[in-house]
């Protein structure tokens, strides 16, 4: 895919992943306990041939710049990359990005650089499988100068998503971005021929969405980048209609965008039933990540049903179920956990240079401690429960700031690095 290149949208700052996103970018945000949500749109890339990709992102990007700098890196021969660009100070613009529009028009200089034919806009929080060389000849095939990934979404979705209206060939006649009008929602059903294409009924009603996928040919992309618009689903697109020749490309299989508390732990959770929706077993269509020297987990005495271990994980004594642990997590006797999504580690206590140093670390150690238990809630990276907490299932319409956690959607939080002391109740 010489004649591709694809530029991956980080995104703002992720408050509504808050506080998964305190200290790290929404992309580098740990996934189903190895890997980071960047590596999915990423493995989509290389798995569709495709290796030359900038990552734009503005907000806390160290974390991510060394996962990638660690995971991704091409032979000398292929000329592939993957390369971040940060919003950056220059002397025509002193602001951050604005939109996501804006986000490409002020990198643009760096991308032009390697003379595409088109250009891949993807995002960079979405869970999904796509072949994206389908898509590209998709829109080589319709003549089009804009071709848009499309997915059918339910009533309840709609309001959140940019709509279309498309003809009898799937180009587009029509686009509005998150209506709220009953009306306006109520005139863009989608056609009864693709809900029936995808095994959809289509008298429960369906609306054809916009994935926030796009394909630009790249001589178009640098037109639409020189007015002021900011954003492509309100600005760029609704103002394209019409003018231009707008392919669809209809993604049949599963997508979910997880950038919220309550998606992110749901899709985690999901991973562990016994027919994932998006399952990570696929021969042929890996997720990539950064490799790491890491023991096999080691599980001792222990109990697990319906759950996902990473490597370097050590059990002893515990009882897990539909839970994801995630890379050097560190579980005690008598731990019982439930509906669990652990992070794991960055580094074992004993790698921890305030160790070695002889400084002290508290007197709680890294992960979980004895007789803990603990449900429907994340623990982020390097935290420390200490022995006999209790955190319970809260009510699914709860959303609080606590001491050292946080609620969202009755989901408990413990932040990267937090310390819960013994005995504490939640």
């Amino acid at each position: 895919m010489e004649k591709v290149v694809a530029v991956v949208l980080g995104g703002g700052r992720g408050s509504r992943l808050f506080p998964l996103t305190h200290e790290r970018a929404k992309p580098a945000v740990p996934l189903f306990g190895k890997y980071r949500l960047i590596d999915v749109t990423l493995s989509n890339c290389i798995n569709s041939g495709i290796n030359r990709v900038f990552v734009l992102t503005q907000f806390l990007s160290a974390s991510l710049h060394r996962h990638i700098m660690e995971a991704y890196k091409f032979d000398t021969f292929s000329h592939g990359f993957v390369e971040i660009l940060a919003a950056e100070q220059t002397e025509r613009s002193q602001e951050w990005f604005m939109g996501t529009a804006d986000a490409v028009r002020a990198t643009l200089h760096h991308i032009k650089h390697f003379a595409s034919q088109e250009t891949l806009i993807l995002s960079g929080d979405h869970l999904y499988r796509m072949d994206y060389s389908k898509m590209l000849s998709r829109h080589r095939g319709a003549q089009a100068g804009l071709t848009l990934a499309v997915y059918l979404v339910d009533r309840e979705d709609a309001s959140r998503m940019g709509l279309l209206r498309v003809d009898s060939d799937g180009m587009v006649e029509e686009f509005v971005e998150k209506p709220k009008d009953p009306e306006v929602i109520e005139r863009f059903r989608a056609p009864e021929s693709l809900c029936r294409q995808v095994g959809l009924n289509p008298d429960d009603g369906w609306y054809l969405a916009s994935m926030g996928i796009y394909v630009f040919d790249s001589r178009l992309l640098n037109d639409c980048l020189q007015n002021h618009d900011n954003d492509f689903g309100s600005q760029i697109i609704p103002g394209l209609i019409g003018k231009i020749r707008i392919a669809t490309h209809l993604h049949e299989g599963y997508w979910a965008d997880i950038g919220t508390i309550s998606a992110f732990y749901h899709a985690n959770i999901q991973a562990t039933q016994v027919t994932p929706p998006f399952p990570l077993y696929c021969p042929g269509q890996p997720i990539f990540t950064h490799m790491r020297s890491l023991a096999p987990a080691r599980i001792i005495r222990s109990a697990i049903r319906d759950s996902l271990v990473a490597e370097g994980t050590d059990l002893h004594g515990a009882i897990i179920s539909d839970s994801v642990i995630g890379v050097r997590s560190i579980i005690r006797p008598g731990a019982s956990l439930k509906e669990v999504v652990m992070m794991g580690a960055d580094y074992y206590e004993e790698e921890n240079p305030k160790l070695l140093s002889g400084e002290a670390c508290g007197p709680v150690p890294m992960g979980i401690g004895r007789n803990v238990t603990m449900e429907h809630c994340i623990i982020d990276k390097n935290a420390r429960i200490g022995d006999g907490v209790i955190i319970r299932r809260q009510p699914d319409d709860l959303n609080f700031d606590g001491d050292g956690y946080y609620v969202r959607d009755g989901i408990t939080v413990i932040p990267k690095g937090a310390v819960i002391a013994p005995g504490t109740l939640i």
